[in-house]
């Protein structure tokens, strides 16, 4: 399989301030499988086509394909810059069920909770087993992708012997606070909220395996001394 073509994919580091004022993220493990080892990661989501179609990129608010263009660079042409922002709160919703959303106009996030979130988690898995696609969720529950939500972080290229092989564009986002990780899926084995500091510490004692692009966006995450210092450097979302 070496020598193909990367995959366009999307990954999100989730992010939520500690009891300290601190820094936790979002660390996911996949379940055993053919071509997977068990490493720790972040939610990973390919970009499709349907993510770059005109209907779906309508469904984004904050965001121009030609900015999202500017910002991850003109290699790629707008409709599949901004496919990037699709596929990663697409993929956040279907693996760990938080939906970085808002309604016409703009307006402040919606509050994904009570009954609402229950609806959303219902057609959640008619998305999941390709029932429904994410423009028909969205437009069915009158919302939006937020792509405020999301700040570009880095860009990673996986070895060109792996496989699958992605070119991959990170991004980093704060938990809504009326949301909740779903912990544990058929998408995913075990989901982990962990401190930067403490990944890095139980990596070392090798019982936390990660990738090098993994561990090398929880360190850059290190450097920040707190939930504050990060939020203001990326102009995240409270």
């Amino acid at each position: 399989m070496a020598g193909n073509a990367p995959i366009n994919a999307s990954v999100i580091i989730l992010l939520r301030p500690d009891v300290k004022g601190g820094i936790e993220l979002l660390m996911t493990r996949c379940p055993p499988g053919e071509f997977s080892v068990e490493n720790y990661t972040f939610p990973l989501s390919p970009v499709k086509k349907e993510d770059t179609r005109e209907g779906m990129l309508n469904r984004c608010w904050g965001l121009t394909p030609l900015e999202a263009r500017n910002i991850l660079g003109s290699e790629l042409t707008p409709q599949l810059s901004l496919g990037h922002w699709v596929a990663a709160i697409r993929g956040l919703f279907e693996q760990m069920g938080v939906l970085l959303c808002t309604t016409e106009g703009g307006r402040p996030p919606a509050r994904v909770k009570g009954s609402f979130r229950d609806n959303l988690i219902k057609k959640r898995r008619s998305l999941i087993d390709g029932c429904m696609d994410f423009r028909t969720l969205l437009e069915s529950a009158g919302l939006f992708c937020d792509t405020r939500c999301l700040k570009y972080f880095t860009h990673w290229l996986t070895p060109e012997n792996a496989y699958p092989n992605y070119d991959a564009r990170y991004y980093v986002a704060s938990l809504p606070p009326d949301q909740k990780a779903i912990m544990r899926s058929r998408n995913h084995s075990t989901g982990l909220w962990i401190t930067p500091e403490r990944g890095m510490d139980l990596f070392q004692q090798g019982s936390l395996p990660m990738a090098f692009s993994t561990f090398a966006s929880v360190r850059s995450l290190a450097d920040f001394d707190s939930w504050d210092s990060l939020a203001s450097e990326y102009r995240l979302y409270a």
